[in-house]
């Protein structure tokens, strides 16, 4: 079955097909210079429906262009400016398939991070954009590993991490309310396991100490307290992993 994803894809570009035939019967150009720099300027007026128009006369009419990258450019730039990041994304990832040498490729190829880093919903939805953007951002820095926006994207891929990393942690948490001392431990685990770069590793950290003490597990804490006070000595929970040490000896 057709996933939504694509179908919204076909329909828009049938769409902008259909409109773009139009507006090919409607206005004259002389030359593909004269049809970009036509769409440039209604880019620039943020006449977007028109700039996106003629920019795609040269992808029906001048397939060939040395305009044809920028006309690619900007079709997803006006797609991301209207915020249709789906879009956005399918055309940006068009530009650097066709046009791999074009000057815009190292832009796009960084877009189509934002594309997914917008996309990305809150905590408690589905993750597939979340997961998908910082594979994207992680993709930019190892292609333009010197990049000033290599800087950018790590604060964006920290920023996701934390959203991962605080769904497990709040589902924890959940379970705790919930009297599921078991199913706690094993999304605190989650987060110890995979996400130590993120600020809930600490919190997990303790959450499965503090669980494993409350069900009489004392065994199998004595070595993550130490292990705990060596990793967070300024821990502001350090005091309470004292009083627990000092119960179970």
């Amino acid at each position: 079955m057709m996933s939504n994803k694509i179908k919204f894809l076909l329909i828009a570009l049938l769409s902008i097909t259909i409109i773009s035939c139009k507006s090919t019967d409607d206005a004259k150009y002389a030359t593909d210079e004269e049809v970009y720099l036509n769409g440039l300027k209604y880019f620039k007026d943020k006449k977007y429906q028109l700039a996106l128009e003629t920019f795609d006369i040269i992808s029906l009419q001048y397939p060939a262009s040395k305009y044809a990258d920028d006309a690619q450019y900007y079709i997803a730039e006006i797609n991301f400016a209207e915020e249709k990041y789906v879009l956005a994304e399918f055309n940006y990832q068009k530009l650097v398939r066709n046009y791999p040498a074009s000057d815009y490729t190292k832009t796009a190829t960084y877009q189509v991070a934002l594309c997914n880093y917008f996309l990305s919903p809150t905590y408690d939805r589905d993750q597939q954009y979340t997961q998908s953007a910082i594979k994207a951002f992680q993709e930019f820095q190892m292609l333009y590993p010197a990049d000033s926006l290599s800087k950018e994207a790590n604060g964006k891929i920290q920023e996701l991490r934390d959203k991962l990393a605080y769904r497990e942690f709040y589902t924890a948490e959940i379970y705790q309310k919930l009297d599921s001392p078991i199913s706690s431990i094993l999304y605190y685990d989650e987060v110890i396991k995979n996400f130590q770069d993120t600020k809930y590793y600490e919190p997990a950290f303790f959450g499965k100490i503090n669980t494993l003490y409350n069900i009489k597990r004392y065994e199998q804490i004595k070595s993550l307290i130490q292990i705990y006070k060596q990793t967070f000595p300024k821990s502001d929970n350090l005091a309470k992993i004292n009083e627990i040490e000092s119960n179970i000896k």
